[in-house]
């Protein structure tokens, strides 16, 4: 099958199945915080709308645009993410300040960050390809994943923190870094992962619920989420309770239609509707790593890491949100892209995968 089914096959699946499964996680809750039950799986088409757009205004721009203006990108990404901490600008929710309010709805500068990440990293290695392993041209990508993270950090959400860290470690890997760097950067990134959790109590408290989420002591604290989360999944069973049928998404399991929409889907369409999704998503993955795989035969570096970027960030993010959501890791806000409800997730993912078919149909003509 040529690159161009496999990824479109995979991407309008992925993106029907985010649609149905918004508007059935969600249809409750926004009755009751809104009056209008389709308050959510509205503006999740809306965002879907302008996604499109965007992504065709990403598919007939040239790839090579991006190797000139990779740092034009970041530092307008920069500058939102420093925006945040301006009084007046930066919009804090339950304590998290990540969001910039432009009126229809809120921008989340770590999600911008991620596409000009990619860019100037795959730009920085096309550019230091024969030196990128050596002392200087190495640390220059870390001392801006240094300044990233701070400014992450402060928001605080050490998830996103994590995905970015991965991201820029596995492109500098891809791209030519030694094993011993590799292995160095690992150890230093979860040492500083560990320290970030154990020094701070709610997410250290997290931590104790993710090892007995059903303790009568956490049950109804820190571990309120995953109790509920696994309930949730134990429910549905091989074939599910039906679509529409989940009994936790009805204010038992919290962000239900966000960071455990992976777990009502489970419920709803049981283990075969779950399998259904990861192989839409392991579809997706081999498409752009096709994508990826030809650029480098054909020599075209900067595309080729490009999709290697963009291949690491979905499939990070889904491996997180599962993994949280099936309990292997600790409770972190984190949604399943093109499935959760989320406008500048859904807006900065479908302008990737706009370029990455941008790369795939340049590939044909060269």
């Amino acid at each position: 099958m040529k690159a161009d089914n496999i990824l479109i096959i995979s991407f309008v699946s992925l993106l029907t199945i985010g649609l149905i499964m918004v508007a059935s996680s969600s249809i409750y809750i926004a009755e009751n915080l809104t009056g209008d039950p389709f308050f959510f799986v509205s503006k999740h088409m809306l965002f879907l709308g302008i996604g499109i757009i965007c992504l065709l205004i990403f598919l007939y721009i040239p790839s090579d645009f991006f190797l000139r203006t990779d740092w034009l990108f970041l530092l307008l990404s920069l500058t939102l993410l420093i925006a945040l901490f301006i009084p007046n600008i930066g919009t804090e929710v339950n304590g998290s300040l990540r969001w910039i309010d432009i009126g229809f709805t809120n921008i989340q500068p770590s999600e911008v960050i991620k596409f000009s990440i990619i860019l100037y990293i795959a730009g920085y290695c096309y550019r230091r390809n024969h030196e990128i392993s050596t002392l200087r041209s190495f640390m220059k990508p870390l001392a801006l994943l240094t300044v990233i993270s701070l400014l992450i950090m402060s928001q605080p959400d050490l998830g996103t923190s994590a995905i970015i860290a991965a991201l820029v470690i596995g492109m500098l890997f891809y791209a030519g870094i030694s094993f011993f760097q590799f292995i160095l950067l690992l150890i230093v990134v979860i040492s500083l992962g560990v320290i970030a959790v154990v020094y701070t109590p709610y997410r250290f408290a997290r931590y104790l619920a993710y090892l007995d989420p059903f303790h009568p002591d956490v049950v109804l604290g820190s571990g309120y989420q995953l109790s509920n989360s696994l309930i949730s999944i134990g429910q549905g069973g091989w074939f599910g309770v039906g679509l529409g049928n989940s009994a936790q998404k009805n204010f038992f399991l919290p962000e239900s239609y966000t960071d455990f929409i992976f777990a009502v889907t489970v419920e709803e369409l049981g283990v075969i509707g779950g399998i259904f999704l990861i192989c839409m998503f392991l579809m997706l993955f081999y498409g752009i790593l096709r994508v990826g795989w030809f650029s480098m035969k054909k020599e075209r570096l900067f595309q080729s890491y490009i999709c290697f970027g963009v291949f690491l960030l979905i499939s990070i993010q889904v491996l997180f949100h599962i993994s949280v959501n099936i309990g292997l890791i600790p409770t972190k806000g984190l949604t399943l892209p093109f499935i959760s409800y989320g406008g500048t997730s859904l807006l900065v993912l479908m302008s990737l995968l706009g370029i990455v078919f941008r790369i795939n149909n340049e590939n044909k003509l060269i």
